[in-house]
């Protein structure tokens, strides 16, 4: 920990932005689970699949319920989540370096946001599930999934009495759930790819938690920003890709975010 202090020390003695990139690693250790393994599974009928195949617009276009069931199920699992210790000591960072500040996030369970990260600062290149929009697209403008939506048990349809609640309110068209699908691509009016992309080349440090490079655009931000000098943190329990990276730049730590990043705000706020 005392060279990767030493090191970030040294990025933030640079002027230049601060990213913090974090992925599911983090929602984890609140837990929210990642739906990559056998709790993203879901029957509908006799069929089972895998989140790979309900989170894509070519799901959504053949079995738009269906689809919605599971990412209520899943809301409600991220509703019941509190933040940790890595998302309060990212507040606090962001508190101690207003503008300088930026967080992007993979994790769409509003975590960071619940946690008081401000959005002027906050970057969910993934969506929010707390949101929905047009599924025809009429507007790019995102709508509050409604209140009186109620929490959804695993497996169970969507009731007429929900299904009501989930459309537009411009042009009355089936809204969609305010995510990225496997099968899309990010953009800057809904994912904020030009506004990241910018951040991360012109970033000293970028502290990256919880997440191992398996999506493009946080590949993006950490291959631009070690291009333009940038010192590389990453933090994570298992090895990945963008350890090896931080290895040869400000160092690899492995261990929970919710235990190293605490510290690691703590000792660089108090310079």
């Amino acid at each position: 920990m005392d060279a990767v202090v030493r090191a970030c020390r040294t990025a933030l003695a640079r002027p230049g932005t601060v990213v913090a990139l974090t992925g599911a690693g983090v929602s984890a250790e609140s837990g929210v689970p990642t739906f990559r393994g056998k709790d993203g599974y879901w029957t509908i009928g006799a069929e089972e699949y895998h989140p790979q195949e309900l989170a894509t617009h070519d799901a959504f276009s053949r079995m738009p319920w269906d689809v919605w069931a599971w990412y209520l199920y899943r809301r409600s699992v991220c509703r019941d989540a509190e933040p940790n210790p890595a998302h309060r000591a990212l507040v606090d960072w962001d508190t101690a370096l207003g503008d300088r500040f930026a967080l992007v996030t993979q994790n769409v369970d509003g975590l960071h946001r619940r946690a008081g990260s401000p959005d002027a600062r906050l970057h969910e290149i993934h969506g929010d599930i707390d949101l929905m929009r047009c599924s025809r697209e009429c507007t790019p403008e995102r709508y509050a999934i409604p209140a009186i939506v109620p929490a959804t048990p695993k497996s169970v349809p969507v009731a007429e009495a929900v299904r009501v609640h989930l459309h537009c309110p411009k042009c009355g068209a089936m809204a969609r759930p305010h995510v990225l699908w496997f099968d899309e691509s990010y953009d800057e009016p809904r994912y904020h790819l030009d506004t990241v992309r910018r951040l991360a080349a012109g970033a000293v440090l970028v502290v990256i938690a919880g997440t191992s490079a398996k999506t493009n655009l946080p590949w993006q931000v950490v291959s631009l920003a070690a291009q333009h000098g940038a010192a590389i943190v990453d933090i994570n329990v298992e090895p990945n890709p963008f350890g090896d990276i931080a290895a040869e730049s400000a160092g690899a730590i492995r261990a929970p975010a919710g235990e190293v990043l605490p510290e690691l705000v703590r000792a660089l706020i108090d310079v």
